[in-house]
């Protein structure tokens, strides 16, 4: 396989990831006169914020993702490859990726986050994540499956497994999700499942921390906690969770939780990149960059959002900016500024994060919203929240089905999106991806050695005159 696309006069741009940095970025590179290919392991881009409603049924996995091509339709020198990046080879300037290698003048790193197991590799074969649309979609049809095989169940200690949601992670996901499902909890499995007693089904929330939301005011924490105490959830704090045997999720204290429902949604880690040295690498695997989100002795080689770590440009950031969307999106829009300004030789202009405030939502008229000294709690930091996401989903369409979705549901509290659903994928795709999986790009590049890196030639078409 190769990429593809033709070599021109232009310096080309590779943006790895898709997500708010990314996408940012090659929007504000149009017309530039750089040639920007965009790779993604995805044909779409996703809206993170809202997955967790995905899970719960709330809305149709389409309604958050926008697909790729139809953004950049008719955009000239601009050329976008379904790929995952599995080594970069900076002094030749080329990168690795599962249908093959391509150079480039400038790469960015912008391929966001995972889910971070903290080493513990067992939770991480048990637990079910909720970092993308692909996983919120197994977890609302794991969540609707063991609501189903309840009510068929003969013995009562696997039908409280089955209704036992345990959630660790006390973050701004852990909260949202946690208010979610407490909401079909009240709501929608007494109309969906009548001859299931909704009394059985217990939803967990479980921080090591002290309280919930830390990276907001003390403020905002308990009155998330309290909204979410009132609406049934269990919320334990100082808690820790050690492992996941024979459906019971094990805490510290030598206490453990049945269930068969285990999300993690405890914290992120950056997306690795194969061959990375570790000295590249800071807190959480992320990326080290400087004022200008460059990777120090990468030539050409940047990073933004939340695959990096800024820990000495931000004065008022000291350690790492936060890992949010608004932090992408600025650090996308500032390179694309300085790499024009490179181009015609002027100096670039440090990063400086405008923070934009903080907030989450855990349910019917319930949320909390910072914005610099302003901080609010209930129906209107709701209202605000909703507007906030609404405005940034893509799409006219999308923002018209979320709007109509939150209004039926908030009028009606029932969605009839609660389907099972499981795509089997084709003979020719499995086999295609058994054959990438067993290809060791990586290595079979290193194996080539020095000499025939730097005489590397893609196979490209030739550019049109």
């Amino acid at each position: 396989m190769s990429f593809n696309i033709p070599q021109t006069e232009r310096k080309r741009v590779v943006i790895v990831g898709g997500g708010f940095g990314g996408l940012k970025l090659a929007n504000k590179l149009k017309r530039s006169g750089f040639q920007v290919v965009l790779v993604d392991r995805n044909n779409y881009h996703q809206f993170p914020p809202l997955i967790y409603q995905i899970a719960s049924a709330g809305i149709e996995p389409s309604s958050i993702s926008f697909p790729f091509r139809k953004i950049f339709q008719k955009r000239k020198n601009f050329y976008f490859r379904m790929a995952e990046v599995r080594s970069i080879f900076p002094e030749h300037k080329i990168i690795q990726t599962s249908i093959g290698k391509i150079s480039y003048d400038y790469l960015v790193l912008a391929a966001g986050a995972t889910t971070n197991f903290f080493g513990n590799t067992h939770v991480a074969e048990e637990a079910m994540p909720m970092k993308n649309v692909g996983e919120a979609m197994g977890l609302r049809n794991a969540l609707l499956d063991n609501f189903e095989r309840a009510l068929t169940c003969a013995g009562d200690q696997e039908r409280q497994e089955l209704l036992n949601i345990v959630i660790v992670g006390g973050g701004a996901t852990g909260v949202e999700i946690a208010g979610a499902l407490s909401e079909m909890k009240n709501y929608v499995l007494p109309k969906d499942y009548p001859d299931l007693p909704s009394s059985l089904m217990h939803i967990y929330l479980i921080e090591a921390g002290d309280r919930l939301l830390s990276a907001m005011s003390p403020e905002s924490s308990e009155h998330v906690e309290k909204y979410l105490r009132s609406m049934g959830v269990n919320v334990l704090l100082g808690k820790m969770v050690t492992d996941y045997v024979d459906h019971r999720v094990m805490l510290k204290d030598g206490s453990s939780i049945a269930t068969r429902t285990f999300i993690w949604v405890s914290g992120v880690a950056a997306q690795p990149i194969g061959n990375l040295d570790r000295k590249h690498l800071g807190r959480g695997g992320r990326i080290i960059v400087d004022a200008f989100n460059r990777v120090p002795g990468l030539d050409g080689v940047f990073s933004i959002g939340d695959q990096c770590i800024m820990p000495e440009g931000d004065d008022a950031w000291k350690g790492g900016h936060p890992q949010l969307a608004q932090v992408a999106i600025q650090q996308g829009n500032l390179l694309a500024k300085n790499l024009k300004r490179m181009e015609k030789g002027k100096e670039m202009k440090p990063f400086k994060y405008r923070n934009l405030g903080t907030m989450a939502t855990v349910g019917r008229n319930k949320a909390v919203a910072e914005f610099s000294r302003v901080k609010m709690a209930g129906f209107f930091a709701w209202l605000m929240w909703l507007l906030v996401h609404l405005r940034s989903i893509l799409g006219v369409r999308n923002k018209v089905i979320v709007l109509f979705n939150w209004m039926w549901n908030y009028l009606s509290y029932s969605q009839s999106l609660r389907m099972i659903i499981y795509a089997k994928k084709a003979k020719e795709v499995i086999e295609r991806e058994k054959r990438l999986a067993s290809t060791h790009w990586g290595t079979d590049l290193l194996s080539e050695g020095s000499e025939d890196l730097s005489n590397h030639k893609e196979e490209q078409p030739e550019a049109k005159k």
